[in-house]
């Protein structure tokens, strides 16, 4: 009984996120995102990177979500990743993965996010908290659509969907050397700005 009412709880918080509210104050930005969905639909892999930038609080993650479901990726994996939560000696190895003794407590070989997000959709929230050797790899696998695990040798090929977002000015951090600006520019095809509260 216990996990039926915790699996409609879930069914009506999709159902909820499904039908995102788009208010007077968000028409433009419902029209950027029919235009993305309609040449989504036409492309269908490699789909461009999107960039979401908005105040703590107005909605990212939910639009990230909204996006990717009413996209033609919806039936394959969205993988959520709090960049500020990951501690920076982890980041590499919880996005790209490792081989079984890449370092002292790699005792099996570990799937990165990038791979399990493979078909679909890979959130990255608050993405300038990366370091910048982090960053390059990410630039890399938005490249090449090819990533390495830690301590491997041989490429791996994932098709990922990259939505970051962030609440910070991404100019003024690439400026200081804080944000790669050749990230910047490569996640830059997709620019949606949030109305703030």
């Amino acid at each position: 009984a216990r996990q039926s009412s915790r699996l409609a709880e879930h069914v009506r918080e999709s159902e909820l996120e499904a039908g995102f509210f788009f208010g007077a104050s968000w028409a433009p930005l419902r029209e950027q995102l029919e235009k993305i969905l309609a040449a989504d639909r036409r492309l269908q892999t490699r789909l461009p990177p999107v960039l979401i930038i908005g105040e703590t609080g107005t909605g990212k993650s939910s639009l990230a979500r909204w996006l990717h479901r009413q996209g033609p990726r919806a039936p394959q994996p969205l993988i959520e990743v709090n960049c500020s939560a990951l501690p920076e000696a982890l980041a590499e190895s919880e996005l790209f993965g490792h081989e079984r003794g890449a370092f002292t407590d790699a005792r099996t070989l570990r799937q990165g996010l990038f791979e399990a997000a493979h078909g679909g959709t890979l959130f990255l929230d608050e993405l300038p908290s990366l370091s910048p050797a982090v960053q390059s790899k990410v630039l890399t696998a938005l490249e090449d659509h090819k990533i390495r695990r830690v301590g491997g040798n041989r490429q791996i090929e994932v098709d990922v969907r990259i939505i970051a977002a962030t609440n910070r000015d991404l100019r003024g951090a690439g400026e200081s050397g804080e944000f790669r600006e050749d990230l910047l520019h490569r996640l830059d095809l997709y620019r949606l700005c949030l109305p703030p509260l």
